[in-house]
């Protein structure tokens, strides 16, 4: 096959398992995927939470530390980051962020996740992570792959473009 023929790759590591973070691998996945290149999403540490079997919908994202996130329309001012200690605003950013992507039309994750899958994109969970954070294979959601980084590697190796998100 020529270089011409050959497929771009997609190589993305994807760390973090709040809804927040939860969403750009999966995006950039299904949409290197529809471009018809060949993706792969390496989930390791907090990451593995998204590919927990019934938890992808579930993710909740937190207000505190969290700076960047937009306040509501409907609110005068911004929410004061020290707020986030306060019983109930995990839940009520979970709440809006989800009310955001509603409005926005963009799928909940785990339709994403079963999108991505069914495009072809290779949905890897490390291995050495799941033995650190005492995870089972048959906690994670079917069609996951089981490797450690050398293997993620030997495929990200001559990506056109790793991301780490």
């Amino acid at each position: 096959m020529s270089e011409e023929e050959k497929p771009k790759k997609l190589a993305i590591i994807a760390s973090k398992g709040s809804l927040d973070e939860a969403y750009p691998p999966l995006i950039l996945a299904v949409t290197a995927a529809a471009m018809d290149w060949e993706v792969a999403i390496f989930f390791t540490f907090y990451g593995l939470e998204i590919l927990k079997k019934n938890k992808a919908n579930k993710l909740k994202v937190a207000p505190l530390a969290n700076p960047a996130m937009p306040k509501p329309k409907w609110m005068p001012f911004p929410i004061p980051n020290i707020l986030g200690v306060l019983p109930g605003m995990t839940p009520f950013a979970t709440w809006m962020m989800n009310r955001w992507m509603k409005k926005a039309g963009v799928k909940k994750l785990g339709e994403l996740l079963k999108e991505a899958q069914e495009m072809g994109v290779r949905l890897i969970a490390c291995q050495m992570t799941l033995d650190v954070l005492g995870i089972k294979q048959k906690d994670l959601i079917d069609g996951v792959e089981f490797a450690g980084a050398a293997s993620f590697l030997a495929f990200a190796e001559d990506a056109d473009v790793t991301l780490y998100i």
